[in-house]
């Protein structure tokens, strides 16, 4: 099944990543910043934990978590299934999380509601080279009964106390899963048609699967996909276009041997997009596919729509592709 991936790296980390990856993102990035008061406790849309987080922290529309309105201090969530967090417990030693640029200090057992968790505290050092500071560094690693979550804090040594951190992080609470309507309710984004396709999982808090048929589960694309993905970054400019989306389409190593039959940036409504047509066949099958990707540019983005119909099936789908893509309003 073709997953979306951004050709440029992005600060968005979320359950579809390696649990290697997805710690890296988290625990490289270097954010300044002070912490306020606490307030009620918020969840980011989608996600299944929830925080007091200070007034001046709001949810962020570029990773699942908190970031400071001004810049300089972080929380990131990873959620991942439940019988991740015993591997992840044995494996979160302090070599291998210095590996990641985390120094830990202390390692503590901890208690999130009735889940266990261990809540690691340390820093990421400062680079004299990179001229960059050193970095307060918290990591909650929560095993509820029903997902794990991996949880990154982050500030200067100046900025916060560790009593105000502990706070934050140990008043964690998991609510229950969220129904796949509320997942989708969540999204940054609202299709107004789906032409047919119907929701059948939500990734990560910013993009959705879709498909048009009565089955949840493909092994040989026996019915068509379309994958919507929304991303908060600099956009590529208008020469970097067609080289930006030939590579996120290059990307996905679900499919291989692609022939593009077309790729053309144009403007519609005001809005500049880009979009190409190309043959490929499916690895695990080795099905021969048609892809249509299409990708809608914005000032602080981008909605990429990545959809896949076996070639035989191909009349009339591509169409109804463009109809869900066309429909999207971004919140």
């Amino acid at each position: 099944m073709p997953l979306l991936k951004n050709p440029q790296r992005t600060r968005r980390a979320g359950p579809l990543l390696r649990t290697g990856t997805a710690l890296g993102l988290l625990l490289l990035s270097s954010l300044p910043a002070s912490l306020p008061a606490l307030a009620e406790t918020v969840f980011p849309p989608g996600s299944r934990f929830g925080f007091e987080a200070p007034s001046d922290m709001s949810v962020s529309r570029r990773f699942t978590g908190f970031e400071r309105r001004e810049g300089g201090a972080t929380v990131s969530i990873v959620e991942l299934p439940p019988n991740a967090f015993p591997d992840l417990a044995a494996s979160f030693t302090d070599e291998s999380l210095k590996a990641q640029g985390f120094v830990v200090q202390k390692r503590e057992a901890v208690k999130i509601g009735a889940a266990d968790a261990y809540l690691f505290t340390g820093e990421q050092p400062a680079d004299a080279a990179a001229g960059t500071p050193a970095v307060k560094k918290w990591l909650l690693l929560v095993g509820d009964a029903s997902v794990t979550g991996i949880i990154i804090a982050q500030c200067l040594p100046s900025a916060e106390t560790e009593a105000s951190m502990r706070a934050m992080l140990t008043g964690a609470i998991v609510r229950q899963a969220l129904s796949l309507d509320e997942q989708v309710q969540a999204l940054p984004f609202t299709i107004g048609d789906p032409a047919g396709f119907r929701p059948v999982r939500v990734l990560a808090g910013n993009s959705v699967l879709l498909t048009k048929g009565p089955k949840d589960q493909m092994t040989s694309l026996e019915q068509p996909i379309l994958v919507l993905a929304q991303a908060v970054q600099t956009p590529p400019t208008a020469e970097q276009r067609d080289g930006f989306a030939r590579s996120a389409l290059y990307s996905n190593q679900t499919m291989k041997d692609f022939v593009i039959e077309r790729s053309q940036s144009y403007r519609q409504n005001g809005v500049d997009w880009h979009e190409i047509v190309a043959r490929a066949k499916d690895l695990p099958s080795e099905t021969p596919v048609v892809v249509a990707q299409t990708i809608r540019f914005a000032p602080d983005g981008y909605l990429r729509a990545v959809g896949v119909v076996r070639e035989d099936q191909r009349a009339g789908t591509l169409a109804k592709f463009r109809e869900v893509v066309d429909s999207v309003q971004i919140k």
